[in-house]
């Protein structure tokens, strides 16, 4: 662990549109987090004099900027007016912050973590190879094993994955939503942004709050609000229920990585530059112009395009996921996949994932690992009585027909031929198995658990990623058994198994002891020297030296233990912290991953490492007292 002077601990400020990290913790130079267009000079631009709650203070000396303690010059074009030019942007070198990555690659089966399939009589599990268990699940009762495809079965490589968005999105917004050309000069940090953060989207606020909904970290744009500030803001009684309101956002799929930053980026240039960028915009409305424009960018094949070319780049290779996946099988048990991606782009995937084919070697094995795909199934309306038509997609030419909740219903045109005897699928209560996975689109979970011969949602085990769509929804609504995958585990377990780690959390919880003990002493004796009558002034002047002692003692040890807790965070993550934890309490993420998954894993091969009969059992809850 990092321990630092509790002066560098407190410096986090965030000044004008960098957001750097002292030399001292992380780096050996400081880089910026951001790019943003500045405005140069204010004497040719409307300024309202006003100043929001939490945006960055900068100053305009002779036409440059200050931009994270640099200066950036103007350019002049004629007639006087001037040209924007974004600030200089700097990526940590390679090597550099590597431990705040969400996503690594599949693990493959070693001596310390071997494949339950392996001739061993037991095995070990490394940590982050382990499944952990917050409501007991005994395998034998599930019948049907399920699974999201992006981010659950394909595992992202965020850095290319997610710069393709950041920079389809923006020209989205520059071409389309008349957003200003200089957002094409914007560079996205897949560092920055992490899973579990909400949105305020009506104050342009990016925040991270506990188990209880109390926010403990908070930023406008860059900057971070002072306490102050964000007790202001979020500290009022009213504001428990509202992280799930229109004006909110939570980012629980790594999918909204980018589109944050973006928001972060359009907050500060629209603060930084009144009456010039995004003058007619609030910062509602920058929210929705993104949102709007990611959406825009995975219906006009954009992205899936790009990856379909070259998957390797974006997509990490899995080749224990097919092993995996027979070992289900062989256990007598059903899969299937429900993913919310069309049956074009899901095709392009698998293929990569299983067999690691590409272009025109694409074909349709991969569906013999499977019983059922079900492609566009708009989760989480897939979950609902109020579902959508069910289609079955057509292999050779990607078109959809009719069906009759699931069973073949025989097409004109083909009744019309001479020979129309071929049914067009299996029909749904058949019950020779198929030998590759019926593909259909739309629908709803009924429909599938008539396919599967589900009788009761618990008999179902999903994976998925996102803690919404795919694991609060399917738990409360239909009462599958449900698999996180929380691929930053991996990453943080690594931290946490650093060998001065134990030793410097155990420091904390003593100085923490210690803090409350000579509190309790100074009250006790505060107590005692302003109610005890009779007491002579040798005795009140003692009491009062001791009084002054104990409360440098106690301050000193307060500081002390803020110092370890502040860098215990930053060793996982600079601004946000540990994942799971807001100060010394569990995040909100946390706090859903606890209430809504039965399982949770850092990927999806880890079930390789496990016996499909296993019976999963959580430890004893605990409380204060325990």
């Amino acid at each position: 662990m990092l321990c630092l002077s509790s002066k560098v601990l407190r410096t986090r400020e965030l000044r004008a549109f960098s957001l750097t990290y002292d030399a001292r913790a992380r780096f050996s130079s400081a880089p910026a987090w951001e790019t943003l267009c500045v405005r140069a000079s204010s004497s040719n631009t409307p300024d309202t004099g006003s100043r929001q709650v939490g945006r960055s203070a900068a100053s305009t000396l002779d036409g440059h900027k200050r931009i994270g303690g640099s200066s950036t010059p103007a350019e002049t074009t004629t007639g006087g007016k001037e040209k924007k030019r974004a600030a200089p942007f700097k990526l940590p070198s390679a090597g550099e912050h590597t431990l705040t990555m969400s996503t690594t690659p599949p693990p493959v089966p070693s001596k310390d973590s071997p494949s339950w399939t392996d001739p061993v009589w037991a095995s070990p599990m490394e940590a982050s190879r382990k499944i952990f268990c917050n409501r007991s699940l005994n395998m034998k009762s599930i019948k049907a094993v399920g699974f999201d495809m992006d981010y659950t079965l394909a595992q992202y490589k965020e850095e290319t994955f997610e710069t393709l968005a950041y920079d389809e999105t923006i020209k989205k917004l520059v071409d389309h939503y008349n957003y200003p050309k200089c957002l094409k000069n914007f560079k996205f940090n897949s560092r920055y942004v992490v899973r579990g953060l909400v949105i305020d989207k009506k104050r342009g606020n990016l925040i991270k709050a506990d188990r209880h909904k109390y926010v403990k970290i908070a930023f406008h744009g860059f900057r971070q609000l002072t306490a102050d500030e964000r007790k202001s803001i979020y500290g009022k009684g009213d504001m428990s229920d509202t992280f799930v309101g229109v004006n909110f956002a939570n980012i629980d799929t790594l999918f909204s990585l980018a589109e944050t930053y973006l928001f972060c980026q359009l907050v500060e240039l629209k603060d930084a530059n009144p009456g010039l960028y995004l003058a007619d915009k609030e910062y509602f409305d920058l929210y929705t112009d993104v949102r709007r424009a990611v959406d825009w960018c995975h219906r006009d094949g954009s992205l899936k395009v790009a990856i379909a070319k070259n998957p390797a780049k974006f997509i990490h290779a899995d080749p224990s996921l097919a092993p995996m996946l027979t070992m289900l099988r062989t256990s007598g048990r059903s899969t299937f996949i429900v993913t919310n991606s069309m049956w074009d782009y899901t095709n392009v995937v698998m293929n990569f994932l299983i067999g690691n084919k590409t272009g025109k070697d694409i074909d349709h094995q991969w569906l013999k690992y499977f019983d059922v795909v079900i492609v566009g199934s708009a989760k989480p309306k897939f979950y609902s009585d109020d579902a959508n038509n069910l289609f079955h997609v057509d292999l050779s030419t990607g078109l959809l027909q009719n069906t009759d909740n699931g069973s073949p219903m025989v097409q004109l045109d083909a009744a019309l031929k001479e020979d129309p005897a071929a049914p067009l699928m299996p029909d749904i209560d058949s019950t020779e198995g198929p030998a590759m996975a019926r593909v259909f689109q739309g629908g709803g979970y009924r429909i599938l658990h008539s396919m599967l011969r589900i009788k009761s949602g618990s008999e179902v085990l999903y994976a998925g990623d996102h803690i919404y769509g795919d694991i609060l929804r399917a738990k409360k609504s239909i009462g599958w058994r449900t698999l996180l995958l929380v691929p930053e585990l991996e990453k943080e377990m690594a931290i946490m198994r650093q060998p001065h780690m134990q030793s410097e959390l155990a420091r904390f919880v003593q100085l923490r002891h210690q803090w409350q003990s000579l509190d309790d002493q100074f009250q006790r004796l505060s107590w005692h020297l302003k109610h005890t009558s009779g007491m002579d002034p040798d005795q009140r002047s003692a009491l009062g030296v001791e009084l002054g002692r104990l409360s440098l003692e106690r301050d000193q040890c307060h500081r002390q233990h803020r110092a370890i807790l502040q860098a215990h965070h930053e060793a996982f993550h600079p601004v946000w912290g540990q994942l799971m934890l807001c100060g010394n309490q569990s995040s909100h993420f946390a706090h859903q991953i606890q209430r809504f998954a039965c399982l949770y894993t850092s990927h999806i091969g880890n079930l390789r490492g496990y016996s499909p009969e296993k019976s999963y059992r959580t430890g004893s809850d605990a409380m204060p007292h325990f």
